[in-house]
């Protein structure tokens, strides 16, 4: 195996050209991947709080249920 000179190492090879591989674009897929995950960023205060995922999916199951429970006692029956 031949060495690199390392003035040559961050040139492409001969073969390549750069227009052989279209336009860069910086984030292209950036929307679609924040779109389609579903990691929630937690501030650090938060993150202490909670040691792990079931313990956080155990506090928002929670607070659902409560928020569901005052919603039935303040509706008014008609």
């Amino acid at each position: 195996m031949k060495k690199i000179k390392s003035e040559m190492a961050d040139e492409l090879r001969s073969e390549y050209k750069r227009s052989d591989f279209g336009e860069i674009v910086r984030g292209k897929y950036a929307n679609r991947i924040k779109e389609e995950s579903n990691v929630v960023l937690l501030e650090p205060d938060i993150a202490q709080a909670f040691p792990n995922d079931e313990a956080v999916n155990k506090a928002l199951r929670y607070l659902l249920e409560i928020a569901e429970a005052s919603s039935r006692l303040t509706r008014r029956s008609s």
